[in-house]
């Protein structure tokens, strides 16, 4: 019997729904400092960087009907694979607690009873979320999705068709460059590069199904960019509580927001849990999620998360000089052969110098960023790498 694959449509509307964040409502909001123009020019360059990476590897999965880690272990084998499983465990980590301090910031901004109270009630109510499990939550999350979408589309007529905001379209100053602002943008998408497979593999038509996955998800995701850029050239804030009551909203915008935070944090903690397994056959996904949740609870009362860039550029060094390698490796070099051995070195090698090399280029102010060249490196390097090793390997059968 054939087993039942995902629409086009489904596949669609899942990406919707990762676009419609508060996470990214708040990245949007750094990009304040460049004006409307350049900003906007950053956040659809970096887009599109960001996309065509989200294309390839949601791609490698589709075809090959392979979960995002174990597409990773065709390039860097059984156990090279686990180093890429821990990272993203620990970015899910990273992600729960960053959402979870943003939403009892927002909280705290309508009801002050102390952030810590707020960041304990949305830790406790992720894991009210995580017992009732996912497969009876689907439409409550729609639900508050749904309103976040809603509410942003409001945001962004009071903001953009406000005779003041036209004042301030050009303002700008050097707090941040192109570069750094490409960067921010490319971020995004780059953090999901580790679950992308896990749907697209499902797909009915792998094509189509990917396709529409990226366009989706980053056109909604450079939409919650455009409302946190204008909302905080519009109201000189960067806190969303006060954007949100500087712009007529109140409790009922701060509801949804911390309802949505609550729902939409579930999914960072559930999918560690997920990842978890495949660190060890011996991890409960549930508990695992749990414990996420409950670390990710303590980080969001104990630091202080209100600037998370450094987070973000530590996401990209990490995950584009992994998904280079694994563009070279299946569609140029088209082998990615190495899910039965247990390390892949040449792999993990050219990936630690693309990791450092990224680190070097955020030194460095290129008007792409950082990720773009540093993906052209370390596929370069790969096909180098790889040459090389076929070069020794006939010299010795010689």
């Amino acid at each position: 019997m054939n087993k039942k694959r995902t629409s086009v449509f489904s596949n669609g509307l899942i990406w919707f729904g990762a676009g419609v964040s508060l996470a990214e409502i708040l990245t949007g909001t750094y990009f304040a400092p460049l004006g409307i123009g350049k900003a906007m020019a950053a956040i659809l360059l970096g887009h599109l960087i960001g996309g065509l990476m989200m294309f390839a590897a949601g791609m490698i999965g589709a075809k090959e009907r392979k979960s995002a880690m174990e597409t990773v272990k065709m390039s860097f084998g059984e156990k090279g694979s686990l180093l890429f499983a821990v990272l993203n465990v620990l970015q899910l980590v990273g992600w729960t607690a960053i959402m979870i301090y943003d939403g009892a910031l927002a909280a705290d901004g309508v009801l002050h009873i102390g952030n810590w109270v707020w960041a304990l009630v949305i830790g406790v109510l992720i894991i009210v979320w995580i017992f009732i499990g996912l497969t009876n939550l689907g439409r409550l999350n729609t639900v508050a999705m749904t309103a976040l979408f809603i509410l942003s589309l409001v945001l962004f007529k009071e903001i953009f068709f406000n005779s003041d905001f036209v004042m301030l379209i050009t303002a700008s100053d050097d707090t941040m460059t192109f570069g750094a602002a490409v960067e921010l943008a490319v971020a995004m998408p780059l953090s999901w590069l580790p679950l992308i497979s896990d749907y697209t593999r499902e797909a009915e038509k792998p094509f189509a199904a990917t396709l529409a996955s990226v366009l989706v998800y980053s056109l909604v995701s450079i939409f919650m960019y455009m409302i946190g850029m204008g909302a905080a050239i519009f109201t000189g804030e960067y806190d969303i509580a006060q954007i949100m009551l500087k712009t007529g909203f109140g409790v009922v915008g701060l509801l949804i927001i911390v309802f949505s935070t609550v729902t939409t944090t579930f999914l960072d903690a559930y999918s560690a849990g997920v990842s978890s397994v495949s660190i060890s056959s011996k991890i409960q996904e549930k508990w695992a999620a749990i414990v996420v949740t409950v670390i990710g609870t303590a980080a969001a009362i104990v630091y202080p998360m209100d600037n998370i860039t450094n987070f973000l550029y530590l996401i990209g060094s990490v995950f584009a000089p992994m998904i280079a390698v694994q563009i070279a490796d299946y569609f140029i070099l088209k082998k990615a052969d190495a899910e039965k051995s247990a390390f892949q070195w040449r792999n993990l090698v050219v990936w630690l110098a693309g990791f450092m090399i990224y680190r070097i280029l955020m030194q460095v102010d290129t008007p792409v960023g950082n990720t773009l060249p540093d993906m052209v490196i370390t596929v370069i390097l790969c096909l180098i790498v790889e040459k090389a090793a076929g070069a020794s390997h006939n010299r010795k059968r010689g």
